[in-house]
């Protein structure tokens, strides 16, 4: 069979006609990007690349299909840019001497004073300091205390990655996470969840929640013969949705954060599968009448999700009490509770005295819930980015997560110094990724330096600074203090929410607050123009 003829723009002399003006070049560019310790010989074969590459992107490319044999100026032109792409990334060798033409003046020692003085002089002006700063209360976002912070630089130095439990060969970094998330687990009286690991925000730990949640309703509908296949993980949400007679999966809660719309798009749900079921004053208030009309639905299986506290307010979802009977419905219906706790969860390690009863109050029976969700660098005070994600059931983890035919990843238990064997899971079969930064060690340092107690100070201080500004705005005529003016102070966690009296400031009040440059916050809104602290 005759093959096929080029057509005349990929011609050999359509390519002669663009490199003969680049020979010139080319050695141009070889001698400026050419290391010193770079011999003839070295020089000759990138030479030979340069040309093969730079010909290769020719013939591969797109041109016009009538083009005559001469190039055209565009032609040649992107011809150079590749010579100088390749010429460039030739010599881009571990131990090389950097390039000598690489956008910054100089080359050498010099060459890297002056990246750091362009990042130090032009970028880091231009970035908040949230962290450095007493002031800024944009987003929830915590601080950094300078243990967490000195345990992070040994993160980066090292960069362990934390994937596979292999203390006795590999790495105790396991250990140390298992460690630092007992330490967590026991801070906040949540001692019956026995699967637990870190994530990179709440927002990856409300996957994990819905994700596990997904699992454990559709699995207790299936029928023994399907169980042995396997649940969702294993068939597909499809197939074990048919399986189980299941026609729809809801997520039901009140005021849910926006991470969990995306965790039911991420998971398979669907964001329309979200149900508010809120109070119409409280909205933040889960109502448990409406979460029962509900699961009673034929064919539909169901996921709680309690806010713990709710991103604009600050308030909480439920009680003790009302904790307790969602337990029960939750039994009773086949339902899975996920908590979702990024800061409020941290209300049940403050000191135990009377001013924080009614905290306790709200946060009371969050230990009954089946997942729950927390981040640590909110009011953890450890470096971004760290979440927290505790499961009553390690079982349900591994099925959704697992990572299935690698020998080398197989789970391998570890012997404590007592001679006693504790199963820690390899974190890749427990969480979303397999690579993970060692987010356990500033969590760990932290825990380790302050204890208990100190934890509880510190975490008390957040409270107490939220309600002086709370009693200052309540006190003042020219602010609201939101959602409810005559609510007890003692109800403030560390959001406090408030509106200008005047209309017109309200509309610009932030604007106003920012332009100080004394401090920085964020709206918040739910039925009106409200701003956050």
């Amino acid at each position: 069979m005759a093959s096929t003829p080029l057509p005349d723009h990929m011609q050999p002399t359509y390519v002669d006609e663009i490199l003969k003006p680049l020979e010139s070049r080319i050695s141009e560019l070889l001698d400026e990007f050419c290391p010193a310790n770079q011999g003839t010989e070295r020089l000759n074969d990138v030479k030979k690349l340069v040309v093969n590459y730079t010909v290769l992107q020719i013939l591969t490319q797109t041109f016009d299909p009538n083009l005559c044999v001469t190039p055209r100026p565009k032609d040649l032109a992107q011809a150079e840019a590749w010579v100088e792409h390749y010429c460039r990334d030739s010599f881009i060798y571990p131990g090389d001497e950097p390039p000598k033409n690489s956008g910054f003046a100089g080359d050498g020692k010099e060459f890297y004073s002056t990246l750091i003085t362009h990042i130090l002089a032009d970028i880091v002006p231009a970035l908040n300091s949230q962290a450095l700063s007493s002031r800024y209360y944009g987003f929830v976002t915590g601080g950094v205390h300078p243990v967490a912070q000195a345990a992070d630089n040994v993160v980066t130095a090292l960069d362990q990655n934390v994937q596979v439990h292999m203390p006795s060969t590999h790495s105790i970094s396991t250990v140390v996470e298992h460690h630092a998330l007992s330490m967590l687990r026991s801070l906040l009286d949540l001692d019956g969840f026995h699967g637990k690991t870190f994530t990179t925000g709440a927002t990856a730990s409300n996957i994990m929640g819905l994700a596990c949640g997904r699992e454990a309703v559709i699995s207790a509908r299936l029928p023994e013969y399907a169980k042995k296949s396997g649940g969702v993980g294993e068939l597909g949400l499809l197939a074990a949705c048919m399986a189980a007679g299941v026609k729809e999966v809801q997520v039901l809660t009140s005021k849910g954060h926006s991470s969990l719309y995306k965790a039911a798009s991420v998971v398979g749900l669907g964001r329309a599968a979200v149900k508010d079921l809120g109070f119409a004053d409280a909205p933040w208030v889960l109502d448990l009448k409406a979460v029962e009309r509900e699961l009673q639905r034929e064919d539909v299986a169901n996921i709680i999700v309690v806010s713990a506290g709710e991103v604009n307010t600050g308030q909480f979802g439920t009680t003790g009490e009302t904790m307790k009977e969602l337990r029960q419905l939750a039994d009773r219906y086949k339902a899975w509770i996920h908590i979702d706790g990024a800061f409020g969860i941290f209300a049940r390690a403050l000191p135990k005295t009377e001013r924080f009863a009614k905290l306790f109050e709200r946060t009371a029976g969050l230990e009954l819930a089946d997942s729950i969700a927390a981040d640590g660098h909110k009011l953890l005070n450890v470096p971004y980015d760290n979440g927290i994600f505790f499961c009553s059931s390690p079982e349900v983890m591994s099925h959704v997560f697992q990572n299935p035919n690698a020998a080398y990843l197989a789970p391998v238990a570890s012997t404590s110094s007592s001679g006693t064997t504790t199963d820690i899971q390899s974190p890749l079969h427990v969480g979303l990724e397999n690579s993970r930064r060692f987010r356990a060690l500033p969590v760990y340092a932290l825990l380790v330096h302050l204890g208990r107690g100190n934890m509880g100070e510190m975490l008390a201080r957040m409270v107490d600074l939220a309600r002086r500004i709370a009693a200052f705005i309540r006190g003042s005529d020219k602010y609201d203090l939101l959602p409810d003016e005559t609510a007890d102070i003692d109800c403030t966690h560390v959001i406090v929410l408030f509106k200008a009296k005047n209309p017109d400031l309200n509309e610009v009040l932030v604007e106003k607050i920012n332009e100080t440059r004394r401090m920085y916050e964020v709206g918040g809104l739910m039925l009106k123009k409200i701003w956050r602290l």
